[in-house]
């Protein structure tokens, strides 16, 4: 049986290349209308954008309920596709690279700062697991969180902010204030944490 390629949804810049590029990664309900959107917002800002499908493996987002298809992921497989994933956005014509992502993705924007993967910068937005995995990062790195967040308790992000000082914290947003569109959605926090993004990446990420 031939391996499947990973798939990615793209988008890139009207102008020509180069331009900076992003790895956006997907919650825990895999690859989504919301994601999606973000991607198009980012490109809308001169970004070219890769959103890998890290679910594949296991017949996409929709094959089972999160918990199963996030305890499929294999720590190898998904580094190897986030390196696909990153190749694939040189190949679009990105020349410095940053990534984010969100809940699940943000733990794994998180591991990708740390393992060194070629990146410019990291955005992590509410990682439930960064505060056991802290460790030196290989990039500039900006973390989000929501104070009222069921799954980060605050002296984990405490945790977090001790080693690393680059913390925004939303006090009165929970997790996945930033999923427009649902009942977890805090306009004032999300605007305001997009405003931050593009100011981060616009410093590392454009020459």
């Amino acid at each position: 049986m031939t391996a499947q390629a990973l798939p990615c949804y793209l988008t890139r810049p009207r102008t020509a290349p180069p331009w900076p590029g992003v790895l956006v990664i997907h919650e825990g309900n895999g690859i989504s209308p919301q994601l999606l959107r973000v991607c198009e917002r980012l490109t809308a800002e001169g970004y070219a954008t890769v959103a890998p499908d890290l679910f594949f493996r296991s017949g996409g987002p929709e094959a089972a309920d999160y918990g199963t298809l996030i305890g499929a992921l294999q720590p190898d497989e998904l580094r190897a596709d986030l390196t696909e994933a990153h190749t694939r956005l040189r190949e679009l014509g990105a020349d410095r690279i940053g990534i984010t992502g969100f809940c699940l993705g943000g733990t794994i924007t998180y591991r990708a700062a740390r393992w060194g993967l070629d990146l410019a910068a990291a955005a992590p937005f509410y990682g439930g697991n960064i505060a056991t995995e802290l460790g030196p990062v290989a990039c500039p790195l900006l973390l989000f969180f929501g104070g009222t967040d069921e799954y980060i308790p605050p002296k984990a992000i405490e945790k977090v902010r001790a080693t690393h000082p680059d913390v925004v914290l939303y006090p009165e947003a929970g997790h996945g204030y930033m999923r427009d569109g649902s009942s977890s959605y805090d306009p004032a926090a999300a605007t305001d944490a997009w405003d931050r993004l593009l100011t981060f990446f616009g410093q590392h990420l454009r020459a």
